[in-house]
Parts: C-alpha cells; sequence; structure tokens
C-alpha cells in the first residue's frame, strides 16, 4: 500500500523503468516465445503497482492516513 506521495513518486520510478526493461527486451529478443518467459514477470509486477496506484490515487490523502493508523 502506498503511503504518501514519496512512496507514489517511487512506485511510479519503478513503473517507468520496469516499462523501459520491456521496450529494451522488445527491441533485442527476436523469438516470441523467449519474449514472453523473459517480461511475463515484469509484466505482473507491472499490473500489480499500476494497482496500487490507482487505489492511492482513488483516495483523498485522509483517508490514506486513516488507513495507515488503524493498520499501524
Amino acid at each position: 500500500m502506498i503511503k504518501n506521495d514519496q512512496e507514489f513518486q517511487a512506485i511510479l520510478d519503478r513503473i517507468r523503468y520496469f516499462q523501459e526493461q520491456i521496450a529494451q527486451i522488445r527491441k533485442m529478443e527476436t523469438n516470441l516465445t523467449n519474449y514472453k518467459l523473459s517480461v511475463g514477470g515484469y509484466l505482473a509486477e507491472l499490473d500489480r503497482m499500476n494497482l496500487e496506484v490507482r487505489e492511492y490515487l482513488w483516495s483523498l490523502p485522509s483517508e490514506v492516513r486513516d488507513q495507515i493508523v488503524s493498520v499501524g
């Protein structure tokens, strides 16, 4: 769970890094099977991170703070 804007920025940076890695593999790999095996983990992690971003953006900052307090 993203707790603040600093973590939000960090996950956006990580998403961008993963996208760049996939783009590089896509340029270099010529075998479809190898490509899919190479990027499958990246894509799964991108999906997970994008869901986290969506949850963070869906709530107001006060709701995020309230969730942290109730969990902590």
